[in-house]
């Protein structure tokens, strides 16, 4: 799966979550693909809270965080969304500005008066447009809290997403991408020895034939010509 840490709400103020894409397929240790029998279900989003609660709990015990986390956090209930999202490009899409933006960009502050800072922010509920006025040292604060520290990693990989398993998620892909040209069910099948260790062939599924990779090196970059003495 795909994790992206976002930090604020339309009004910057402090919520931490993470959104997760994750794919509704697995592989078993005979290489065999798996797919949920239901296509609109994938886990159990109740039970599922529970357990995060829980595992995140018990890592932050291990560090100096726990007690910095008011105790009431682990009273209260906690929320998981779980829905399908088709073939994941529209939530990319979605994902996307919380990777590249800050909290706030400065299109969106309307005005700077009296020490002072209103900005506008779209209304979770209504959809409609509101205002917030802040004083200037309470805005900065707000704003401030969701810098992240220098070398955080805001995006994280798991499982067939990871860097060790992109040839394993190449594999998948191109016995998907088979299978849907096909239009005929995948039959799970298990990997020979000479296809494991084999290098991977991965075809263009346009023209069928055999694509290579290619590592593109940015251009250096070039200092102006010296001015004649």
């Amino acid at each position: 799966m795909l994790g992206v840490l976002h930090t604020w709400t339309r009004d910057l103020r402090f919520h931490p979550h993470v959104h997760y894409l994750v794919p509704a397929i697995g592989v078993t240790v005979t290489g065999a693909i798996c797919r949920p029998r239901n296509a609109a279900f994938l886990v159990p989003v109740k039970a599922l809270a529970l357990l995060f609660r829980a595992k995140l709990r018990a890592a932050l015990r291990q560090t100096d965080l726990y007690d910095q986390v008011a105790p009431d956090t682990w009273r209260q209930p906690w929320v998981v969304d779980c829905r399908t999202v088709g073939s994941g490009a529209a939530a990319l899409i979605y994902l996307a500005p919380y990777i590249f933006r800050v909290a706030l960009s400065n299109n969106r502050i309307v005005s700077l008066r009296d020490d002072r800072v209103t900005f506008r922010y779209r209304d979770g509920t209504t959809k409609q447009m509101r205002s917030c006025t802040l004083p200037a040292l309470t805005f900065m604060s707000r704003f401030s809290q969701h810098v992240l520290p220098k070398r955080f990693v805001k995006v994280r990989y798991y499982g067939l997403f990871s860097r060790r398993q992109r040839q394993m998620l190449a594999q998948i892909q191109q016995r998907l991408l088979v299978a849907t040209h096909n239009s005929e069910p995948l039959a799970p099948k298990a990997p020979s020895e000479s296809a494991q260790t084999a290098p991977l062939a991965v075809v263009c599924p346009v023209c069928g034939q055999p694509m290579q990779a290619a590592v593109l090196y940015p251009a250096g970059s070039r200092s102006p010509p010296a001015l004649p003495q």
